[in-house]
Formats: structure tokens, sequence, C-alpha cells
């Protein structure tokens, strides 16, 4: 065998080995998405899904998109809500009006690959439960998410109605 057939050999050899132990201890090389920040777009979309989970009615849904140590600070509730069991709470009561959600103006600062802050002006347009009647209220909005386990994670939300109006 040449030289040169020897070294292809083991090459061959080589690839096959980290491959198996790749596929053995499931290690995988990171992948460019996976190392580049996201852009502020893919950040400002974060809102619809959580939009579309208020859009289920179910509380636990909603809780699923905030990470187990966020903060909520609420709009129309004047108490702060710092787990899933309160944050689940909270969305029970406020899930009980149909809300809908509309951003009106949006703001993100991606801050790095893991973490990024959307803030801004939403409505939301509530139905009483016993009426039908619909009220919009408008509000200031800031989502800071974190990228945790390759899923972005509310850690922070604050939404206060808006002083004038």
């Amino acid at each position: 065998m040449t030289r040169k057939a020897r070294i292809r050999a083991a090459l061959v050899t080589a690839a096959a080995l980290a491959t198996a132990v790749t596929a053995t201890v499931g290690v995988s090389a990171a992948s460019p998405e996976q190392d580049s920040k996201p852009t502020k777009k893919q950040i400002a979309a974060l809102f619809d899904d959580w939009n579309a989970a208020l859009q289920t009615g179910d509380p636990e849904k909603v809780t699923e998109r905030y990470a187990d140590d966020a903060v909520l600070l609420p709009t129309v509730s004047n108490k702060i809500r710092t787990d899933h069991a309160g944050i689940e709470d909270y969305f029970e009561h406020f899930l009980e009006n149909k809300p809908v959600g509309k951003k009106i103006e949006t703001i993100v600062n991606v801050l790095d690959k893991n973490s990024a802050i959307d803030t801004g002006l939403y409505e939301f347009t509530l139905t009483d439960p016993d009426t039908g009647a619909q009220r919009v209220v408008e509000a200031r909005y800031t989502y800071e998410y974190e990228k945790r386990g390759g899923e972005w994670l509310i850690v922070n939300h604050h939404s206060s109605m808006m002083p004038e109006g």
C-alpha cells in the first residue's frame, strides 16, 4: 500500500469513528443557524406565537411561552407574577375576556444569539363574557426573550395601559 493510500484509509477510518461517536453520544456540530443572531423579524414574530396561544383560550398554552423564572407585570392586574402558577392564574382570568392582541408599534433589539427585547405599543380587543360587549385596551409592552434549551422563552413581560387615551 502506498503512503497516499495509507493516509486516505486512515482519514476514512477517522471519519467513520467520528460519525460513530457522534451517533452514540448524540453530539452534533453547531449549525450556522445556532451560532447566528436572530433577525428582528424573527423576534417580532414571537409575539404572533404568543398571541396564537391566547387564541386557544388555554392558560397553560400561554404560560408555556414563559421561562420557569419569568416575571410578568400584567396589564389588568396590580399583582406581579413571578412563577408559572402565578402567570397561569393571571391568564385564567384574562382569557375569560377572549383577548385578541394587535401590535401598533414595535421596536426590537437583538442583544446576542440568545437574548432580545421587543418593546412598543399594542392593543387588545376584549369581549365581556356576560354581555358580549367589546372594548379596546391600548397598552405599552416589553417582552424580554432568552433562548433556553433551543427555545425562545419570555423571561420578563411588562404591559401597562396607556396613561393618556
